[in-house]
């Protein structure tokens, strides 16, 4: 069979998204990622053929099996995360992996799992400071169904009525442009008088 007819799948048990991988050989890859309710996504490998440029306008063709291209694009996504980096990707000759290709998958998944989730342990016994929790291990735990002091969500910052800019929810007095958006906390804290009157938005856009 010829290297650009055989057909290996990719197969992805994580419901990360990843962006699509590049290669001058076939161009833009996207990789599936499960919907809700399935156990993995696969996509289409098919070998390529490439070319090398010797520089000297000549080039030589080169033939890549199907699974040779897959390895290369699993590699690439299992090691995203340094060295013994796992993220759910593996390669398998028929479209329907096997029960134990599955199984081996998830357990190495969750291998490189838990090693994140207590690598973020050590870290909150450390600073017991969020920042230094990254988002890989936020969703180690989360996957793993753990619930940790550090994991939490951050929710998404709101914007200030009157210059636009990106402020956080509950905040009174925006320290962009000085709108008050809240007049009771603002002169709870002494921002704004109590007596004086409230000054209306459309007034501070002007």
């Amino acid at each position: 069979m010829a290297a650009e007819t055989e057909t290996v799948w990719l197969v992805n048990i994580s419901p990360e998204k990843w962006p699509p991988r590049n290669r001058t050989y076939f161009g833009s890859l996207e990789v599936r990622s499960p919907e809700a309710g399935e156990a993995y996504a696969v996509t289409p490998i098919r070998g390529c053929k490439g070319f090398i440029d010797m520089g000297d306008r000549r080039t030589v063709d080169y033939r890549l099996t199907a699974k040779e291209v897959a390895d290369d694009i699993a590699r690439e996504i299992n090691g995203d995360s340094g060295e013994g980096s796992f993220h759910g990707v593996f390669v398998s000759a028929e479209a329907r992996p096997s029960d134990g290709e599955l199984a081996e998958a998830r357990r190495k998944l969750q291998e490189f799992q838990r090693r994140l989730v207590a690598a973020a342990d050590l870290e909150w016994e450390r600073s017991k400071n969020p920042m230094f929790i990254t988002d890989l291990e936020r969703r180690a735990a989360r996957q793993l169904g753990q619930e940790k002091p550090w994991l939490y969500d951050a929710k998404p910052l709101a914007e200030c009525p009157v210059c636009g800019e990106k402020i956080k929810h509950g905040v009174a007095v925006c320290r962009s442009c000085g709108a008050i958006l809240d007049r009771e906390k603002a002169a709870r804290y002494g921002f704004v008088s109590k007596e004086e009157p409230a000054r209306d938005m459309l007034r501070q856009k002007r």
